[in-house]
């Protein structure tokens, strides 16, 4: 027992999500009214998590989502593939039309005092008509995983996507995976269907068979339904509202017993100071604070997600766990795209305090 967890120590695999695959149109610079081409992103804030835990970290990974048989598809498996991630996937076929289609979202990067723009087109998504039943998690689960992880924008599609979630975590459980969901309260998801009382009863419903929490204080508060003080009157650099909104969430769900979040003060769409906080089975833990020249912002949280579950699968200290992620989110804001094209060597050097001066 470590981090008040039972990580096991083998698997077939060492990490496995759950969520919806999307492909990110980016047009760079240039705002989308004024676009004459786009490069292509596979993301999907679960997967992102697998992909740099395996090709930064070296690890074995996964992923359970819908995919759809259409040249979208193709695209989007085959990052999937190059990432090294293994596919778990409902497949879904498409009309020619309508769909069901994989989700697009729409994100250029912004420059200097002009601030990134994201919209979506989610209609008819297939990863939203995921159902109870459509993975065999117990010959999933057989294989023998370390980790299981999920989050709130896949609990946010439909109705039923958050009942598969459920489901699975029970599964991991019973098999003896550690748990972790990254609550990514999006209220205009939340608004199609449910509403904010709807997203805080399922987000109980599966924070309940959570051992692992991703989430900022606002997250907390209101995906969880947790009262607490503005969270536009700290510093945004300043943890005290985080971790105060802690000890009333694990007063609500006493199983989770890690909570960690990032910190981001924008001074301007290129220039970040950034930091990172974790509460480890009872005690706190902060990153130092660093000045980021940002190319994307995109996929930086899930970049601090995967350092830190990579810290905490291999033993790390607590302060180490926090600093592998606080260093691999900061890589991940220097490279295009959604997930990462550090080296864990380069993740380790910077946690240990490197520096940017040229490597001969």
């Amino acid at each position: 027992m470590k981090y008040g967890l039972n990580i096991r120590q083998d698997g077939a695999l060492d990490f496995l999500s759950l969520g919806a695959l999307v492909h990110r149109l980016d047009p760079g610079i240039i705002p989308f009214r004024k676009a004459t081409h786009c490069d292509i992103h596979v993301s999907g804030g679960e997967f992102n998590c697998a992909a740099n835990l395996s090709d930064c970290f070296r690890l074995n990974t996964g992923v359970a989502s819908a995919m759809v048989d259409y040249p979208i598809g193709d695209l989007i498996a085959e990052r999937v593939r190059a990432m090294g991630v293994k596919p778990f996937y409902k497949k879904f076929k498409h009309d020619g039309v309508r769909g069901p289609n994989m989700a697009t979202v729409y994100s250029d990067r912004g420059q200097g005092v002009r601030a990134p723009v994201v919209f979506y087109n989610r209609s008819n998504e297939a990863a939203g008509q995921l159902k109870p039943g459509d993975f065999d998690w117990k010959a999933i689960f057989d294989q023998g995983v370390r980790w299981f992880h999920s989050g709130g924008i896949f609990a946010a599609l439909s109705e039923t996507t958050g009942e598969v979630i459920i489901e699975a975590m029970k599964a991991a459980k019973a098999s003896g995976a550690v748990t972790s969901f990254d609550l990514n309260y999006r209220q205009k998801l939340w608004d199609i269907w449910g509403g904010h009382n709807k997203a805080v009863e399922t987000l109980a419903r599966i924070v309940e068979h959570v051992d692992v929490l991703v989430g900022n204080e606002e997250d907390l508060q209101k995906g969880l339904g947790i009262e607490g003080q503005d969270v536009e009157t700290k510093g945004k650099l300043d943890p005290t509202a985080f971790f105060n909104v802690i000890e009333k969430a694990v007063k609500k769900f006493p199983k989770v017993k890690v909570v960690a979040t990032t910190l981001r003060e924008v001074h301007s769409t290129n220039r970040h100071s950034w930091g990172a906080v974790a509460w480890i089975d009872g005690k706190t833990y902060q990153s130092p604070t660093a000045e980021l020249d940002v190319i994307c912002r995109i996929g930086g949280g899930d970049g601090y997600a995967a350092g830190f579950f990579y810290g905490l699968l291999t033993g790390a200290s607590e302060e180490e766990a926090v600093k592998l992620g606080w260093a691999h989110g900061a890589l991940l804001t220097t490279f295009p795209g959604d997930t990462t094209m550090a080296t864990v060597e380069q993740v380790k050097a910077f946690a240990k305090g490197g520096s940017a001066r040229v490597q001969r």
